[in-house]
């Protein structure tokens, strides 16, 4: 590439020049016209001449002033009127630039301008017709601009984060607004829409923390996501008639905001459209909206009436969650899906009619709503999701209609003011707590063709009455006995009951789910019988009367804090069988001083005895696995008044004779006695054996001689 003064000479500038410095700049000819590529002179003044050895100057080439470091000295540029077309990053990085640009401008390029803070009015010509992206981005001093009428879009991030802009008038002929076209400018106070606009794009406005009021024109058919996001000063919007769809976060954060109509022609208010407008006082929805998004809604906690039209088939995900001074809402008649938390922490809705169109209440969709005191749920409903009526502590009554199917886990959680429930024949799927915390519900009514729950005195069980699911916290009596054809105590059964102080567990059981004692802080006696394998997470955490606890040789597993937090237990025995115990299955067991094992150690997690500083672990002599501590806690032989025959350990047929482990925790010799008829008692004398720290292990060689043989074990 040559430059000017290499083909002719340095080009000295006349008259009007006069007081310029000479400029030098390389180039390019296409076509009989000049192409600025580069400017390689030192003036920060700089004159593009408008001809050059007889050829027009038209373009200033991308990058030709372009400084990636930025560019301190370049601080005027005069344009020729021969200039049509202002190239890509022309001026980038240009500080100081101040500039005029000529009424021959047709086009101006993307970050022709980027970050020249030292402009301070814009004047775009009415020839231009097309600026690039982010043409004038972050242009911060900029105070004033004219757009031209003969632009018809406004490009992305054309004037995006212009913070000293205070107004701007989009002319009628412009059709778009791009995506952040307007991003940020903060001392925006007042914006004039075009007749003939049709779309605003992402983010287009968004942060214009000083945009008091913006009147939408009926032309307008799309408004973007973000569009007017955090406006935080925006006290009132008109939304013309033709708009269909409100973008996701439309007008998010915009906290002064006290009234919104919704035209007729919306169909859709997107996600988070409205989230935290928290001035908004009154909503008005259009009788053609079919969609409300996610968290649309949410947080407008000074909205306290919503009347959802009929058009309206779903309510998205924490549509009006957290609107705390909502007192009052209309559902629409063809209203199918209510979404998670649609309505969560409403705290002051009172009553709420769900209608007969709506066929799933999603999680959490009324969760929390703490002043509600009655709901009509419609004759469609299927699944009442997970929570969805949690934490409503004022809900008196609840009458679930036979269309239901299925009631998620914590559906009726902590309704402390729930006196009664009636399942229908048509409930065939209870998730677990569903109604626990429930402390004033007297009875749980199952429908007696019901083919999957029953009940039983107001409890709760599966159909075969194999399952305990829910006692009612809200049951009289301080003692009850589980019927016989129990099997499983389910997860949450008892949780929370601060009334029993006693339960009879049927030999019959085999599993005491998670959390099934869980706080029953009454409770000072149960006993678990030898038919429990498992005893679940949780299963008797805080238990805070119960003192004494025997775990029987059936069980193999104790779950994690299983019995944490339970002050006042003193002694735990634990059976012969147990292999795992989970973590924090004792902790905080404050008055905890013994554990007994009968069996081998077994493994065991983090934490096993946390904050039961004075425990001691006891074990019998000639199990195995015990060293100086157990779960950080000291171990010591299990001394008992008499010698014991070990069943669990090394005992029956081994090697040719029959064994067994003798345990006593002394150094006594005990002697092993044998007996062919306990009809007779005729005990005779097998062997005396010295126990060496503590055990001994008997072996009889000569069992095979007799038709059967018993043996007991005595003192000398």
């Amino acid at each position: 590439m040559k430059s000017l003064r290499e083909i002719f000479g340095t080009l000295t500038i006349t008259a009007v020049l006069a007081t310029q410095a000479h400029a030098q700049f390389t180039f390019t000819t296409n076509n009989g016209a000049i192409t600025i590529t580069g400017y390689t002179g030192s003036s920060g003044d700089v004159v593009i001449p408008d001809a050059t050895n007889g050829y027009p100057v038209t373009s200033i080439g991308d990058g030709a002033f372009y400084s990636s470091s930025g560019n301190y000295s370049l601080t005027n540029v005069m344009l020729p009127n021969s200039i049509t077309n202002i190239g890509d990053r022309a001026f980038y990085n240009c500080y100081r630039l101040t500039v005029t640009l000529p009424n021959s401008v047709i086009n101006i390029g993307e970050e022709a301008f980027y970050y020249c803070t030292g402009l301070y009015s814009l004047i775009i010509p009415d020839s231009v017709n097309h600026i690039g992206d982010s043409a004038f981005y972050n242009c911060y001093n900029v105070r004033t601009v004219v757009i031209p009428s003969s632009l018809t879009s406004i490009g992305n991030d054309v004037f995006s984060d212009c913070r000293s802009l205070t107004n701007v008038t989009i002319p009628d002929s412009v059709t778009n607004v791009g995506s952040n076209a307007f991003y940020h400018c903060t001392a925006l106070t007042n914006i004039t829409l075009g007749s003939n606009l049709v779309t605003i794009g992402n983010s287009a406005f968004q942060s214009c923390t000083k945009l008091a009021s913006v009147t939408i024109p009926n032309s307008v058919t799309s408004i973007g996501n973000y569009a007017f996001s955090s406006c935080s000063g925006l006290t009132s919007i008109t939304i013309g008639s033709s708009v269909t769809d409100i973008g996701n976060y439309a007008f998010h954060f915009c906290t002064k905001l006290t009234n919104v109509t919704i035209p007729d022609s919306v169909t859709n208010v997107g996600s988070n459209a409205f989230y935290s407008c928290s001035g908004l006082t009154n909503v008005t929805l259009g009788s053609n909206l079919v969609t409300i998004g996610g968290s649309a809604f949410q947080s407008c906690t000074k909205l306290a009436n919503v009347t959802i039209p009929n058009s309206v088939t779903s309510i998205g995900d924490s549509a009006f969650q957290s609107c705390s001074g909502l007192t009052n809402i209309t559902l629409g008649s063809n209203v199918v899906t209510i979404g998670d938390t649609a309505f969560g922490f409403c705290v002051n809705m009172a009553e709420v009619t769900i209608p007969d169109s709506v066929t799933t209440i999603g999680s959490d969709a009324f969760n929390s709503c703490s002043g509600l005191t009655n709901v009509t749920i419609g004759s469609s409903v299927t699944n009442l999701g997970g929570g969805s009526f949690a934490g409503c502590s004022s809900l008196r009554t609840a009458t679930i209609p036979n269309s239901v199917i299925t009631i998620g886990p914590y559906a009726f959680y902590y309704c402390t003011s729930l006196s009664s429930v009636t399942l229908p024949n048509s409930v065939t799927g209870i998730g677990d707590y569903a109604f626990c915390n429930c402390y004033n519900l007297m009875a749980i009514t199952v429908d007696a063709s019901n083919p999957a729950f029953s009940s039983g005195a107001g409890v709760l069980f599966n159909r075969n009455q194999t399952t305990l699911i829910q006692y009612p916290l809200g049951k009289t009596g301080s003692y009850y006995t589980i019927p016989d054809s129990v099997t499983t105590v389910g997860t949450g059964a008892f949780y929370g009951n601060s009334t029993l102080s006693g339960i009879a567990i049927p030999n019959g059981v085999t599993s005491i789910g998670n959390t099934a004692f869980y706080s029953c802080t009454n409770l000072t006696n149960v006993t678990i019988p030898d038919t429990v394998s498992s005893i679940g997470d949780m299963a008797f955490y805080y238990c805070t009367s119960l003192t004494n606890v025997t775990i029987p040789n059936s069980v193999t597993n104790i779950g994690d804090s299983a019995f944490d937090g339970c002050s006042s237990l003193r002694t735990v025995t634990i059976g012969a069988n147990v292999a795992s115990i989970g973590d924090y299955a004792f902790e905080f067991c404050t008055s905890l001083t013994g554990v007994y094992f009968q069996g081998n150690a077994p493994s065991s997690g983090s934490s096993v005895f946390q904050g039961a500083n004075s425990v001691t672990v006891y074990y019998l002599p000639g199990t195995t696995g015990w060293t100086s501590t157990f779960g950080e806690r000291p171990t010591a032989a299990w001394f008992l008044p008499n010698p014991l025959i070990l069943s669990q350990h090394s005992f029956g047929v081994e090697t040719n004779a029959f064994g067994f482990v003798v345990s006593w925790a002394t150094n006594l010799s005990v002697v092993v006695e044998g007996c062919t008829n306990l009809a007779t008692s005729n005990w005779s004398p097998i062997s005396t054996n010295a126990l060496t720290s503590g055990w001994f292990y008997f072996s009889d060689l000569d069992w095979t001689n007799y038709p059967s043989r018993l043996y007991r074990i005595r003192s000398p």
